[in-house]
């Protein structure tokens, strides 16, 4: 396999992703719109870049992640909404697959946006 490289939307932060909410007087935790929608522009970006392809190895991904402003980020908020998306894409199979995950923070973008590169991981 050779590396496949996607330049998706900036995801949102795990601090949005969530939502919780009362279902019938039990307390549910769900994902929000704003993380639905993100999940859905996901789907489309990858099938654009031809990238569904349902990769079912041990997997490396790095991310570089370009945000649309300066403000102050943690930057491990960042990954939960964007390996769901691309398991949702089909991408890959399942985000367990991933053993190694490398993510930084690259320049800020007028809008943001992420990159993200996928390739086999290396096993002895």
């Amino acid at each position: 396999m050779t590396p496949l490289n996607l330049n998706l939307s900036f995801p949102p932060s795990v601090n949005t992703y969530w939502r919780n909410i009362v279902w019938r007087g039990k307390p549910r935790t769900l994902i929000s719109k704003k993380g639905r929608a993100y999940r859905e522009e996901v789907i489309w970006q990858c099938r654009a870049q031809k990238a569904c392809i349902g990769l079912s190895q041990h997997l490396a991904v790095n991310i570089t992640l370009n945000p649309p402003s300066n403000h102050r980020r943690d930057i491990d908020n960042y990954n939960k909404a964007l390996l769901d998306a691309l398991t949702h894409a089909n991408v890959i199979v399942d985000d367990s697959l991933i053993k190694r995950l490398t993510v930084e923070f690259g320049p800020v973008t007028k809008t943001g946006n992420a990159s993200v590169t996928i390739e086999p991981y290396p096993t002895s």
